[in-house]
């Protein structure tokens, strides 16, 4: 039978993660009978890769985790620090009169920092709460010049309104405007109302009296003064 026809190499981690300063362990066993040649755990795969472990070598953080082990290849990383982040490859490799071949290796393990992960969710985190502050900061601001708005346009609505509402000037009369008398008015005021009516009670009259220019006189007393006499009703609230 060909060389290392039975023989299953075993990588069963996917993902691993570990903290700054801690003992990674990477899990890799052998099964059946393999063709001659060591075992080895390479950091990267291609031309850019780097030999973390191999049989041959002394390397001064990684170690065996079965010391002599002809099965079980797993290894420890001692004070694994930011640097060491990466994809772990087992290797088994088949020797050759041309030199050692790669037989066969493992699917990888993806390696982790604890603090990286952190780091990287903190920052998600707060960029969201940003946003979020933003955007009712935004909101406040809108809602606060509307209001305003509102407020201005109703303090302007109310001056123009009383300005529309200018004084209706009426005939000159005699006597208080309160009180008016059928005797002493002349023809010219005769038409006023004599009388309020007991529905206008509620009714809030405003009265401006205004010096008018010497006229000819109709019927009124002597030394009787003219005015200008203007009734505006408004409804009381």
């Amino acid at each position: 039978a060909p060389a290392g026809q039975g023989f299953q190499l075993h990588q069963p981690q996917d993902k691993v993660s570990v903290a700054a300063g801690q003992t990674l362990s990477l899990i890799c066993t052998t099964s059946g009978d393999g063709p001659a040649g060591p075992v080895a755990w390479l950091k990267g795969w291609g031309s850019g890769n780097q030999t973390v472990y191999d049989q041959t070598g002394s390397f001064a953080r990684v170690t065996r985790v079965v010391a002599e082990s002809n099965t079980d290849f797993s290894i420890r990383i001692r004070d694994f620090q930011p640097e060491d982040a990466g994809t772990y490859y087992c290797v088994k490799f088949n020797r050759s009169l041309d030199g050692a071949e790669v037989f066969q290796h493992g699917k990888g393990t993806e390696v982790s920092l604890y603090g990286t992960t952190l780091l990287l969710s903190l920052v998600a985190a707060a960029v969201v709460l940003c946003f979020l502050l933003l955007s009712l900061f935004i909101a406040i601001c809108m809602y606060r010049r509307k209001r305003r708005g509102e407020a201005a346009s109703q303090r302007l609505a109310g001056p123009a309104a009383v300005r529309r509402s200018s004084p209706i000037p009426l005939p000159c009369c005699a006597g208080t405007p309160s009180t008016p008398s059928s005797e002493g008015l002349g023809p010219e005021t005769s038409h006023l109302p004599s009388q309020q009516s007991s529905k206008e009670d509620n009714a809030i009259h405003y009265a401006d009296l205004q010096p008018l220019p010497t006229a000819p006189q109709h019927g009124r007393s002597p030394g009787a003064a003219c005015s200008e006499y203007a009734s505006v009703m408004v409804a009381a609230k």
